[in-house]
């Protein structure tokens, strides 16, 4: 079997609000929406973002920041301490930038407005 990989699906509180943060910070385009879901075209693949369930909504207080273990990660084509700059002006919380012995790209971690982990990636 030969797989690619097509689509990322985040469970979220708000749709609206995370698909205004990534088509606004990230340039991702809509492909189709509605009240409980967006699909973004992110390059190669594709993230959906998927209301979470009103049954489970309900046990979630207000403004609650999901920890989770799912990190999703842009490969930039901009100087990376640039990029961060620019969305730590925007209050966007944004981790140190660090790489690795013998890894040719410098990485950055940031969170979204609900807690999900991204991350910048920029060849050296």
């Amino acid at each position: 079997m030969n797989v690619k990989l097509d689509t990322i699906i985040l469970y979220v509180q708000d749709v609206e609000l995370l698909k205004n943060f990534y088509v606004e910070h990230f340039n991702l385009t809509v492909i189709e929406e509605d009240s409980t879901w967006a699909l973004l075209e992110a390059g190669a693949a594709k993230i959906g973002l998927h209301k979470i369930g009103d049954q489970y909504l309900k046990k979630i207080n207000t403004n609650h920041i999901f920890d989770n273990n799912t990190k999703i990660v842009f490969e930039i084509d901009l100087d990376i301490e640039a990029a961060r700059y620019e969305l730590v002006s925007k209050n966007i919380e944004m981790r140190e930038i660090k790489t690795f012995e013998n890894y040719d790209f410098w990485l950055c971690d940031g969170t979204d407005p609900e807690g999900n982990v991204f991350q910048l990636k920029s060849k050296k």
